[in-house]
């Protein structure tokens, strides 16, 4: 479990006291934009792969059960990650200011569209309902810890990019802002901005349901562990 932990402890310090600081500027100024986020990068999935080892070697030999919320919580899981799946996969074939490489969309006439004005995070929010939902459906103690670090990670991440963006785009941020939300659907429901399922395209959510139904029907040969309702496994 302590392997488990210091990898944690490494993947959430890279993204939010490195990226998210000053830090990241420094690190820019010396060795340039590109080399940075080739670097970077290289770190994050290096993190992701001992992160994952760590669970794995943790979840089998080492973990405990914290709580468990029985089979009603296991249960949500197909409708709470087809949610996950409708925000994250749109969110990522949505051109957006705040993805890496497409800040100068600020300066589009309408630059809050489609899965945007739902929020301006869709990828972060999805996957921080994937990290949650796992996080109480399993309960024991290597899940706590590694769904909550994507949790923390995912939702503190919407934050720091806020910040940053507002930090180096001033107006053009704020106009974009105003338009949109961070939390999902705020600025629909306080009349900022309009729902459009037109401007999110059918075919971005049909890709959605169709990779959610792929990895809910391999779940189990993918992660040893059902999706279904008294653990029925697809094919076998």
């Amino acid at each position: 479990m302590g392997l488990l932990l210091a990898a944690a402890a490494v993947f959430l310090a890279l993204h939010l006291l490195v990226a998210g600081t000053g830090i990241r500027g420094i690190a820019v100024g010396i060795l340039g934009e590109g080399v940075y986020m080739g670097l970077f990068s290289l770190a994050s999935i290096a993190g992701i792969i001992w992160l994952v080892m760590a669970y794995n070697a943790a979840f089998a030999s080492e973990t405990y059960q914290v709580w468990d919320f029985g089979p009603g919580v296991r249960h949500l899981g197909i409708p709470v990650l087809l949610l996950s799946f409708l925000l994250v996969v749109p969110g990522l074939l949505t051109p957006s200011p705040t993805a890496i490489g497409q800040a100068q969309l600020l300066e589009s006439p309408e630059p809050v569209q489609g899965m945007l004005r739902i929020t301006r995070h869709p990828f972060l929010w999805g996957a921080a309902i994937w990290a949650g939902f796992h996080l109480l459906a399993n309960g024991d103690a290597a899940s706590i810890i590694f769904f909550g670090t994507f949790l923390i990670l995912t939702i503190l991440g919407t934050f720091s990019i806020d910040a940053k963006r507002r930090a180096k785009f001033g107006q053009a941020w704020s106009r974009f802002a105003a338009r949109s939300s961070n939390v999902p659907f705020a600025a629909i429901l306080t009349g900022r901005t309009a729902l459009s399922l037109c401007e999110i395209g059918l075919w971005r959510i049909a890709v959605a349901v169709a990779l959610f139904l792929v990895v809910l029907f391999a779940h189990a040969w993918l992660f040893s562990a059902s999706p279904f309702p008294g653990g029925w496994v697809p094919f076998a």
